[in-house]
């Protein structure tokens, strides 16, 4: 019986894409072009095991599919706009109705480049009557006085701090914020893991926005980025990502 197939880079995948069996195997996160994913859907459908997951890796691509997968787990109103006539059909919904202050997310859009603030759900419907906009957008309502956590997990670590930004809604560090360590609750924690659990992640970076009250809910889910607040380097987050792909290999 012919050895099985472990590729490890897009390059490797690319070339024996034709010739994958059922046992085969794709490790790591690997820089798919847009377009592609439709790969891994046919592989998956043909036997070919991936780490991360192959639904992991559609899901940190793109904003609109990580609410549409995992809206469960978003600030109650999230939803996906294809088109006016969604935006329409929100304009009544009780989390969105009224003065509601809502944020748009841009797909495939990084660093909070694609983020805005409206002051309602009617005045980006009434701005989407004068020009089209750039759907697919994210839409969910503002959640005023949030705090914006950010969880690290990787196999038995894990470890969470808080980004802030007194100027303006905008948390990022790479658009003024600052960070503090946070506690690593239980309560986080658990709801980190039945976010990963949903998604087939085997380690995740998580931004979660949690209430005045304690609510917590997911903002975006990613398996790689900036850790700048983190205690965590690059270098060690490479490293402990390489060690669950080799465990996962010998199993």
């Amino acid at each position: 019986m012919p050895s099985r197939l472990i590729i490890r880079t897009i390059t490797e995948f690319r070339r024996h894409y034709r010739q994958f069996r059922s046992g085969d195997a794709v490790l790591g996160l690997l820089p798919w072009r847009e377009g592609e994913e439709v790969k891994l859907l046919d592989l998956v459908d043909r036997g070919v095991t991936f780490f991360p997951s192959a639904l992991a890796q559609m899901l940190v691509r793109s904003k609109v599919a990580q609410a549409e997968v995992l809206g469960e787990f978003m600030v109650p109103g999230t939803f996906v706009a294809y088109s006016l006539p969604d935006l329409a059909r929100c304009l009544g919904e009780s989390h969105t109705r009224g003065d509601a202050q809502v944020i748009t997310k841009r797909d495939r859009a990084h660093l909070g480049l694609g983020v805005s603030l409206w002051p309602s759900l009617e005045t980006l419907y009434s701005l989407g009557g004068l020009q089209e906009l750039p759907y697919p957008l994210v839409v969910q309502p503002f959640l005023t006085g949030g705090r914006d956590l950010r969880v690290v997990v990787l196999g038995d670590y894990a470890e969470a701090y808080e980004r802030l930004n007194p100027h303006s809604f905008r948390k990022n560090l790479f658009q003024g914020g600052s960070s503090r360590p946070a506690p690593l609750t239980s309560d986080l924690l658990a709801f980190c893991r039945q976010v990963m659990e949903r998604g087939k992640f085997p380690y995740a970076i998580l931004d979660l926005l949690a209430s005045a009250v304690g609510e917590l809910y997911l903002s975006e889910i990613s398996m790689k980025g900036g850790l700048t607040g983190a205690r965590l380097s690059q270098e060690e987050f490479r490293e402990r990502v390489q060690n669950l792909e080799e465990d996962f290999q010998r199993q």
